[in-house]
């Protein structure tokens, strides 16, 4: 008994000394004079790398510039190549205030000119917030703010096919929360001025848009109530809705309820129309009963042709559908893998390998269907032959979740990619790299 007291008085009488000594070494550090600015004078900021490639959520090539492609970095701004997507290079950096890129649209008549749409609407848990539209008339060299700045998430901008002045925005909004900057958005005099043409609420903003090509005044959009926090999403509300436009976005026509569509709640649609015959239309819908939907009568009726749950798996990430502009019968749908059907949508059992999972956005060249660029977790990839092989991802927009540094000499830095492996790279810099390996000097 005399031991243990004594054990306790020995730890009570260590823990007082500690916390003395702590408290003591507290004191001293905020009594000492603060240090002097002229020691953070030689620091620069520099790229230590790796130079892979993070996630993209749009795309768009130039039907004009066979070796013009752009995409969006959601933690990158916006990159281009000009030799079919070899190099690429930043073209915001230091003009565009968000960082994250969530659409891309390159004008067919004139592509110098290019719209781009910020922030996420693939509501992932960490997610950034974008600032309305940019556009540039001299191919990225220059770029300015068209306003819009409340809609935080841009999902698509589409171009009227002829005349580049006439420009759609299909905005999500505040991914936490309600605001009125939200819908379908038009502007005629090239993004000078806006105005809401489709509106369904504060709690639901536009995820999907399209333009028929052959009637460019016939337009197909989706909305979808979604409410995100970082540690859930509720989604799917009343106001997930497919909808319809015959006078460039004058009046809309509510598309969810016609005969063969799934019943509610609707949630998440994707829509695309063919450039073949603009009476086939497709939707990919993630209601209990969703999946892949076609019309033949642009709209008024629907069949369910697909219901596979790779097509609408985690819906809120994906939804993405694509007509191919040459062959009626052909479509693609994007998820966690590329998939490509040659019977109407019936079955989808071609599955198209990429360079990375995890899939967003698809451009395929109106003129040239074995021209496309793709966006995926891993960044944006180029193939001209159909999907058979892609360009690499090799350019620094990964992102990283966290960053620490080793005891090796010199340091490492290591962190966790998201969407991919944990790696590290030497800290003396990106410029030594090339001559450490088939990884430029960053590893597993």
């Amino acid at each position: 008994m005399h031991q243990n007291i004594l054990k306790t008085f020995l730890f009570a009488l260590l823990f007082i000394s500690l916390s003395a000594f702590a408290q003591n070494k507290n004191n001293s550090y905020s009594e000492s004079a603060p240090l002097d600015p002229s020691f953070y004078e030689g620091l620069e900021w520099r790229n230590i790398g790796p130079n892979r490639g993070g996630r993209s959520l749009g795309s768009a090539g130039s039907p004009g510039r066979p070796n013009e492609y752009y995409f969006g970095a959601t933690g990158g701004g916006l990159w281009k190549t000009t030799d079919g997507g070899n190099e690429w290079k930043a073209v915001t950096d230091g003009q565009v205030t968000s960082s994250s890129v969530g659409a891309v649209a390159i004008a067919e008549t004139n592509p110098d000119i290019v719209y781009i749409g910020m922030g996420e609407v693939q509501l992932r848990g960490s997610i950034t917030q974008g600032d309305g539209v940019y556009k540039t008339v001299d191919g990225g060299k220059t770029w300015r703010h068209l306003g819009l700045k409340e809609t935080q998430a841009i999902a698509r901008i589409r171009i009227h096919p002829t005349n580049p002045d006439i420009v759609y925005v299909a905005a999500l909004g505040h991914p936490y929360g309600d605001n009125e900057e939200r819908g379908v958005f038009r502007s005629t005099n090239g993004g000078n001025s806006w105005e809401k043409v489709l509106y369904a609420g504060p709690k639901a903003g536009a995820v999907d848009l399209i333009i028929d090509r052959n009637n460019p005044k016939v337009l197909y959009a989706s909305t979808w109530q979604v409410y995100r926090k970082a540690w859930k999403m509720w989604g799917g509300g009343g106001e997930s809705k497919l909808w319809k436009s015959t006078d460039s976005g004058d009046t809309w026509t509510e598309l969810s309820n016609n005969p063969g569509m799934p019943a509610g709640p609707i949630g998440k649609i994707g829509v695309t129309v063919s450039p073949v015959d603009s009476n086939r239309v497709w939707a990919i819908v993630e209601a209990n009963e969703g999946g892949v939907f076609r019309s033949e009568d642009a709209g008024l009726t629907w069949e369910r042709t697909n219901d596979q749950r790779k097509l609408r798996q985690r819906a809120f990430y994906y939804s993405r559908i694509y007509a191919d502009p040459w062959d009626k019968e052909t479509v693609y749908c994007l998820n966690t893998g590329f998939y490509k059907s040659t019977d109407g949508g019936k079955t989808f059992d071609i599955t198209i390998k990429v360079p990375h999972g995890d899939n967003h956005d698809l451009w395929i060249d109106p003129n040239n269907p074995k021209r496309m660029i793709n966006s995926n977790d891993g960044g944006g990839n180029v193939s001209i032959n159909g999907g058979e092989s892609w360009t690499e991802q090799d350019y620094i927009t990964t992102q990283f979740y966290h960053v620490m540094t080793t005891n090796d000499v010199p340091y490492h830095v290591a962190g966790a990619q998201q969407d991919n492996s944990t790696l590290a790279m030497p800290s003396d810099g990106w410029e030594h790299m090339q001559a450490r390996g088939p990884n430029h000097g960053w590893y597993y």
